[in-house]
């Protein structure tokens, strides 16, 4: 997995480099500006191949080809490689769409050409999955890129803006110190050690009462974590010749508040740009969990 949350980074990154997300309407142009279409098309194309690269020459370069073949990881991590892969998706089809629409383009042509582009750039991971020993294409994986994608267009479509926006957020778990399988430096932690991540559906309250009271920047987010998990389907019984500690493996749903960094109105073009990429993260607030193992669990700050 940590091949593909490093391809997400490149094409995420790269995608909101792209003039993503604009503010205000005035920054739509009323006709295509060929420059800044040609603009979108140089950086998407180019961070696309970029991640193609680094997928057929450099993860794979070493690795052994076999036929092309499934794998079913539907109960892997409980499922929380699947809220990365649609959380992925989401971000690139949210910024490829508002990128289309930064050079001219109209709702209509932006969200059939930019929408699906979540799930169209994530396809090519799996089907290098598919034809590498040790992996395999997976239909989970693929349905999770769909989500992510459909998400953002449905929503695009019927309401004109982003009611329910996907964030992320990481704390460093205890439990890398048990097994180096959830790697060794903060680095490798940061994405081999899925019980630090927490993806969140974060909603806008006022747009979801459309009550004019609440401001317009609070938001409510529903989190999704899970704690326990050293391996992907079930944790060793021996780690180097010892018996391994027993530790549950549980999901977390997490209540809390939220900020939409969107809604901070500025005239200034590179305090916008900014503030979407900050807006990709869930921004710490006090929370209350609840899992099988703890109940009900209150947290002063959760991140």
């Amino acid at each position: 997995m940590v091949k593909k949350l490093l391809v997400v980074l490149i094409l995420v990154a790269g995608f909101y480099g792209s003039k993503s997300q604009p503010l205000f309407m005035e920054d739509y142009p009323d006709s295509i500006s060929t420059k800044r279409l040609r603009s979108v098309a140089i950086t998407e194309i180019g961070t696309y191949t970029v991640g193609l690269y680094f997928l057929g020459g450099i993860w794979y370069k070493d690795k052994e080809r076999v036929p092309f073949h499934y794998y079913d990881d539907s109960k892997g991590y409980l499922q929380m490689d699947k809220f990365g892969h649609a959380f992925a998706a989401y971000h690139e089809s949210y910024a490829a769409y508002y990128a289309l629409r930064w050079a001219g383009m109209n709702k209509r042509k932006a969200l059939i050409l930019g929408g699906p582009i979540g799930l169209i750039f994530q396809t090519p991971i799996e089907i290098f999955d598919g034809m590498y020993k040790g992996w395999g294409f997976s239909w989970p994986d693929m349905i999770a890129n769909a989500f992510g994608s459909a998400l953002f267009m449905l929503q695009e479509g019927l309401f004109d803006r982003q009611v329910v926006f996907m964030k992320y957020s990481y704390s460093p778990s205890p439990y890398p110190k048990y097994h180096e399988a959830l790697g060794r430096t903060h680095l490798e932690r940061f994405f081999l050690d899925y019980n630090g991540h927490t993806y969140w559906f974060s909603i806008n309250i006022k747009s979801l009462t459309g009550s004019s009271n609440i401001p317009a920047w609070l938001n409510i987010s529903f989190g999704y974590s899970a704690n326990g998990m050293i391996k992907e389907f079930e944790n060793p019984s021996w780690y180097k010749g010892k018996p391994f500690p027993s530790l549950e493996r549980y999901r977390q749903y997490v209540f809390s508040l939220d900020l939409d960094m969107t809604q901070i109105h500025t005239r200034k073009k590179w305090v916008r740009q900014m503030l979407s990429f900050v807006n990709l993260v869930k921004i710490p607030f006090p929370a209350l969990e609840f899992n099988r193992v703890d109940k009900f669990r209150g947290h002063f700050l959760y991140f």
